[in-house]
């Protein structure tokens, strides 16, 4: 009796592994098909980082194209600051005789001389290149931070008070 329970034992086992392999067989479809699936991504998976690197190509592309137009508004915005500059130096010295007559001939001296310091200035302006001016401040600032926070208030100040009065003569 001990050895037909043996043998009923096995042939259980035996039957539970039978039922156990077919499902394994039915699942082997299941798994190519599966595995199929999965190869199909890979393709479009390798042309994404083709697409990636054409995004970063681009993007250098812009950044490049965003700072050679930077750089060129600069140095047309720097050419009409020389411009306005000089304008301002002769507007200076001409104003020079009037203050003789009207002042004195000591303050008409001041005149010319601020004339002369502000032509200077607008030949340096004109003479270098933005790239330069923009290290020469920063240079500036980094020696002298007190002042280059000052000259930033008034600058702010007096650009308020720009604002403000052609909003005045607006209303």
């Amino acid at each position: 009796m001990a050895a037909d329970q043996t043998r009923k034992t096995t042939t259980r086992k035996t039957a539970a592994k039978k039922p156990a392999a077919k499902k394994a067989t039915a699942k082997k479809p299941a798994a190519r098909k599966s595995a199929a699936k999965k190869a199909a991504p890979k393709k479009p998976a390798a042309k994404k980082p083709a697409a990636a690197a054409k995004t970063n190509v681009s993007a250098e592309d812009i950044k490049e194209r965003a700072i050679d137009k930077a750089r060129s508004t600069a140095n047309d915005g720097k050419a009409k600051a020389g411009e306005a500059i000089g304008t301002l130096s002769e507007m200076i010295e001409n104003s020079a005789k009037t203050i003789d007559e009207n002042v004195g001939e000591k303050y008409g001296d001041y005149a010319r001389s601020a004339a002369d310091a502000v032509s200077s200035f607008a030949e340096k302006v004109n003479s270098k290149d933005v790239d330069t001016m923009v290290e020469d401040a920063r240079e500036f600032v980094r020696k002298k931070p007190a002042v280059a926070i000052g000259a930033a208030a008034v600058v702010g100040l007096l650009i308020s008070r720009l604002i403000k009065s052609g909003m005045d003569d607006r209303s």
